[in-house]
């Protein structure tokens, strides 16, 4: 098979992929996989990935917004080479392109004013059609010395363009629904169609790997590349990324922003990166997919065509296998951080030691946090009102025969605690769970916790049997 018929093959020309977000706003969902589909591209060939900031919106681009982004990124370990790109820096590159495009013939000022467009729209409207402007100015050179005017591509008006698509196949349009659309406005600032153009050329983008609402955009951006006699892009249009009720991924579904992802749902970077992978991109019946091996096996021919809905239980799922295999002092230092103990060494050896017997039961770090909580506690403790009750009836009689039984444990570990528990429940004839339920709530306020005997070792004996003493008095006495 030749690298013809394989489109997969490695390309002759070294491949170089980019991604390339506006900062309006966070880093959200469809962005982060766009740019992990990138970087495992260029990786995958030994290729370079580039980062372009599209700030021209100056009104809406914020310097938060783009450290939101970078900081993402580097979370997610999207690590891009060289300097990132400013587009809003590369203003006159633009300008220049768009005058040399005039003067070739390609593209012309047009004098058309707003109320002759508001026209053109209404007419459009009427007839219950799309707006294409074709302007009365497109093939004169009368041009006025003391008029705006903007300038517009002389966009093919005839034949059709045909892209073959990496992910959607071959696509045609039949160039009469192209219009000449504006490269520079009035002001001599530069279209988003226009810089997207020369910033993938000059940064040498071999692949544009874009979210599939940007697939009508490539139609009118390919007649600038024409235009300029520049190297055209291989084009692959990701599906975008649904909801569970299959509309499009939105605030309304939940978190759509990647810090919300760390910092208020505890997931990991490595959780998050494998869910993107598999979402819309598959290897067999690989589920656990590791970044060396993502970029191994990564191809453009495993995107699927349709969209793939995001389903946070299995995110929930993925993580709690990360989590699960994570190192335990990682995991520490995390749910330090998390509790604002970064600086505590006590404490943070204390979790240190608590991660075994934390994480087999935890889907995130804040529950890692949260399974945590009893270590700090004061005494007197705080009863949960769930648990409360299991403190009635015996429960007194039978934490004090606990209390007696621990205290004469010479060796405070696992086994030894652990049979001195059974000893107890065997004496006063009830199962084991009927004592350890009473003992987990007077150690650590709560029905749930990790296995008793951990929580026994990890408190230590002074401050398991002075908890346990706390709550041998009967409620109300």
């Amino acid at each position: 098979m030749s690298a013809t018929d394989n489109p997969d093959a490695t390309p002759a020309t070294p491949v170089v992929t980019r991604f390339a977000p506006s900062p309006t706003g966070f880093l959200h969902i469809g962005g982060a996989r766009t740019a992990l589909f990138n970087l495992l591209f260029a990786r995958h060939h030994g290729g370079t990935f580039r980062l372009r900031i599209e700030d021209t919106d100056r009104a809406r681009s914020s310097q938060p917004a783009i450290d939101a982004i970078l900081d993402g990124m580097r979370w997610l370990g999207l690590d891009w080479d060289g300097e990132e790109v400013y587009q809003f820096a590369r203003a006159d590159r633009h300008a220049a392109v768009a005058q040399e495009m005039v003067a070739a013939g390609h593209a012309y000022r047009c004098y058309l004013t707003p109320e002759e467009l508001d026209a053109m729209r209404a007419e459009a409207q009427a007839a219950k059609k799309p707006l294409r402007i074709r302007s009365p100015w497109r093939e004169r050179t009368d041009w006025p010395a003391d008029k705006p005017y903007v300038i517009r591509l002389r966009a093919p008006t005839e034949g059709a363009t045909t892209i073959d698509d990496r992910v959607q196949g071959e696509v045609t349009v039949q160039n009469a629904e192209l219009d000449d659309l504006v490269l520079l406005r009035a002001d001599g600032t530069p279209t988003y169609m226009l810089a997207v153009v020369v910033d993938d050329h000059d940064m040498g983008v071999t692949h544009v790997i874009r979210g599939d609402d940007h697939l009508n955009n490539a139609f009118r951006q390919l007649p600038i590349y024409r235009a300029m006699g520049w190297a055209e892009p291989v084009y692959a249009h990701i599906p975008l990324i649904h909801g569970a009720d299959g509309a499009k991924l939105s605030k309304r579904h939940g978190a759509v922003g990647i810090e919300a992802y760390r910092d208020e749902m505890g997931i990991l970077p490595e959780a998050l990166d494998n869910y993107l992978l598999r979402l819309g991109w598959g290897h067999g019946d690989d589920e656990i997919i590791s970044r060396p091996d993502a970029i191994r096996w990564f191809d453009l021919a495993g995107v699927g065509k349709s969209p793939s809905r995001f389903d946070l239980k299995k995110l929930e799922n993925l993580n709690g296998h990360y989590i699960r295999a994570t190192d335990d002092a990682r995991l520490a230092d995390l749910v330090a951080a998390k509790l604002s103990l970064d600086h505590d060494d006590t404490r943070r050896s204390t979790l240190l030691a608590a991660m075994p017997a934390l994480k087999p039961r935890a889907a995130n770090v804040n529950e890692l946090a949260d399974g945590t909580a009893f270590l700090f506690a004061t005494r007197p403790l705080g009863i949960d009102e769930a648990a409360r009750p299991l403190l009635d009836g015996d429960a007194p009689a039978l934490l004090t025969h606990l209390h007696s039984a621990l205290d004469a444990v010479h060796n405070w570990d696992t086994e030894s605690t652990e049979a001195a528990v059974r000893q107890v429940a065997e004496t006063a004839g009830v199962k084991l769970g009927q004592v350890a339920q009473p003992l987990r709530v007077a150690l650590t306020g709560r029905k749930t916790s990790p296995g008793i005997f951990d929580v026994l070792v990890l408190l230590g004996r002074e401050e398991s049997l002075a908890r346990i003493a706390d709550q041998m008095t009967p409620h109300g006495a």
